[in-house]
Formats: C-alpha cells, sequence, structure tokens
C-alpha cells in the first residue's frame, strides 16, 4: 500500500468537503473531517466494490450511521468513481442526486439511507445477518459517531449482533469527543467506553491516532476471531485538517462562508 498516495488522497477529500459545503450553504463539516481515513481506507483498499458495478450481489456493504457525515462519503464515492466529482457542487440542491444525507435510491454506491442516529447500525446488523444466512461471504462496514452512542437503539444494535455472533461485521467508532452541543462527557456521558463495547460483546481495536489511515489499515487487517463481531475504537479530531475547526462543537453543523473555506482550502493545500 502506497501511504503516501492515500495521505495525500485524504487531503484531496478534505478539500472537496470544504468547497461543496461552502457552495451548499449548509451541512456538516466537523464529524465530516473526522471520518476521512477511516472512509478512505475502507473504499481505496479494504472493501471489495466495483464502481461500474455499484449493486453487484458480491460487494461489502458501507452503512454510514451516522449520516450528517455524508460530505466525506459523497467525496470518497466519487475519488472512486461511482458518479462524477461534479456532482458534489450540487449537493443539498432540489432535486440533486446528493442529499444532505445518504439516499440509497439517489446516490450510487449507498447501501442504506441514513440520518436518523442509531438505525444505521442496526440496518448494518441486518444486512450481515441476512448475507450470513444466505451464506455469502461478503463483509459489512459501517461508521458511528460517538454521540450517536448515547442512543439506546445502538446498544440493541451490539447485543444483537453479539447474540448472532456477527463476525462479518465492522463497526467502526469515530471518537472525536464532540456533538452538536458541546462534549459529550457534559451533554451525557459514556463512560468508560472500550469497556462497555467489550462487555456487549466486540472484539475491539483500539486506534489512538484515527486520522493517521496507516493505524486504522493496521487494524482493519488484523486477524479476527471466530464468532464476535469487530469494533474498531478510532481516537479522531473533529475538523481535522483545518485549525480553526479542530476540536471546535460549533463546527458541527455551520458551513464554512466564502473567506472561511478558501482560508481552510489554502491549510489543506499545505
Amino acid at each position: 500500500m502506497d501511504f503516501q498516495a492515500l495521505t495525500q488522497q485524504c487531503a484531496v477529500i478534505r478539500r472537496d468537503i470544504i468547497s461543496m459545503l461552502e457552495k451548499a450553504g449548509s451541512g456538516h463539516p466537523g464529524g465530516s473531517l473526522s471520518a476521512v481515513e477511516m472512509l478512505v481506507a475502507l473504499y481505496h483498499v479494504k472493501m471489495n466494490v466495483d464502481p461500474s458495478r455499484p449493486q453487484m450481489p458480491e460487494r461489502d456493504r458501507f452503512v454510514l450511521s451516522k449520516g450528517h457525515a455524508a460530505p466525506a462519503l459523497y467525496a470518497t464515492l466519487a475519488s472512486r468513481g461511482f458518479f462524477p466529482r461534479e456532482e458534489l457542487d450540487h449537493l443539498r440542491k432540489l432535486g440533486a442526486m446528493l442529499q444532505g444525507h445518504p439516499d440509497k435510491n439517489k446516490c450510487p454506491g449507498v447501501d442504506a439511507s441514513t440520518g436518523s442516529l442509531g438505525q444505521g447500525v442496526s440496518a448494518a446488523v441486518g444486512m450481515a445477518l441476512g448475507l450470513r444466512l444466505q451464506g455469502g461471504s461478503q463483509q459489512v462496514y459501517t461508521i458511528l459517531g460517538d454521540g450517536e452512542c448515547q442512543e439506546g437503539l445502538v446498544w440493541e444494535a451490539l447485543m444483537a449482533a453479539a447474540h448472532y455472533r456477527l463476525d462479518n461485521l465492522t463497526i467502526l467508532f469515530d471518537w472525536n469527543g464532540l456533538q452538536i452541543d458541546g462534549r459529550n462527557d457534559d451533554v451525557m456521558s459514556l463512560g468508560d467506553f472500550a469497556a462497555k463495547l467489550r462487555a456487549f460483546g466486540l472484539d475491539l481495536i483500539e486506534v489512538q491516532d484515527g486520522n493517521d489511515i496507516a493505524q486504522v489499515l493496521d487494524a482493519l487487517n488484523a486477524p479476527r476471531k471466530s464468532g464476535m463481531p469487530r469494533g474498531i475504537l478510532c481516537h479522531t479530531v473533529k475538523g481535522k485538517g483545518v485549525s480553526f475547526m479542530e476540536n471546535e462543537a460549533g463546527w458541527h453543523g455551520k458551513a464554512p462562508n466564502a473567506q472561511q473555506a478558501e482560508a481552510a482550502l489554502k491549510e489543506l493545500e499545505g
């Protein structure tokens, strides 16, 4: 694997995120920027997908459970050739392919429509169980936000994944410590999150720098335990790559204006 090329691809995707959000005038930069390495590792290295056949039955599946980070997913799909990059300019426009949250009926490469937090991981569990029952070897991947994990539905899904021994399921957690109202620990503390995930039956790996694609890929490629769903807890930085957005909850759901986008793009080009 050419880690330099993958890192450069992450930079391109971050620039696309900023550009598309500035053009749209709305959206979620913070959690989109924090999830880039996970998405690039999946779509450019790990997952069996074919942009020319987005619905091929033998493909691996992906669910963006934190659906508000759709700009990161769209930019990644465009980088893999699922649709022309020019589509990114139409984010959140009426009738456009790329809506504010992923829509599987509009966007090639999207396996599940998501947005209401907690539901995406439940869909991923259902996909993994269904593929298992069909005798398929496909893998299912999903990314959750840490604030999202305050939803009770998430923990029901984790219990089901462990109960059904879904070792074809990998759940990545984007642990950036912030949500729309501030610090996760101030809004609703998740306590010793890693211990909870292990107690709920996940084969857990912690990635100390989830914005280092080499570390993310090491976790994705690590040997798995049979009969256990894999969890990957990625410690990330909200707003990664743009200094005035990093670790700022105010950039959870606010698009940059023209001047801010110009400054961010200049920084990302460096």
